[in-house]
């Protein structure tokens, strides 16, 4: 599967990295200047989540995920610093009705593919990436363990992510 997947990332913080490979999210935002620097911009691209999270960060995006009805996967099982699934970028927009676009630019993302979990190192924009070590997956930090639930009561499983992705 490695031979077959895209050897250009991106790399997106959790959970919003979740949401793009679980194929709820068709946009991810960036600045303009960012954008610029991303060659070729089109294609498909794996997804990394990367290792940085805080609970701040997660409670703003759960928030904003329970406000159309998508259901965060908690903290804790939300996979960091690794290639969690792939997507197409096919377009860039600098507005969108979508409740997704936050602005100021965002890649116009289709065709999101899950993939079992491969630790690798991220960078900013794309990069090529290659498998890494496992021990660089970080631990969950305390908070994320701390009884902590998605919306609901039912927390999945690591392997269950993805099970009721569109």
């Amino acid at each position: 599967m490695i031979d077959t997947f895209p050897q250009l990332a991106l790399s997106v913080r959790q959970p919003w990295a979740w949401a793009i490979a679980a194929g709820f999210k068709p946009l991810e935002n960036r600045s303009a200047a960012m954008i610029k620097h991303l060659h070729p911009l089109k294609g498909r691209r794996a997804i990394h989540a990367s290792k940085g999270m805080t609970r701040d960060y997660y409670e703003q995006a759960r928030a904003f995920m329970a406000s159309i009805s998508i259901e965060c996967p908690a903290p804790a099982d939300l996979l960091r610093g690794g290639i969690i699934g792939s997507v197409d970028v096919v377009d860039v927009v600098s507005k969108s009705g979508s409740p997704w676009f936050f602005g100021p630019r965002a890649l116009v993302l289709q065709n999101a593919q899950p993939c079992d979990f491969i630790p690798s190192v991220g960078a900013l924009g794309y990069f090529e990436w290659r498998p890494a070590d496992p021990s660089i997956v970080p631990p969950p930090a305390r908070w994320m363990l701390a009884g902590h639930h998605s919306i609901g009561d039912d927390v999945p499983a690591r392997s269950d992510l993805f099970g009721d992705a569109p």
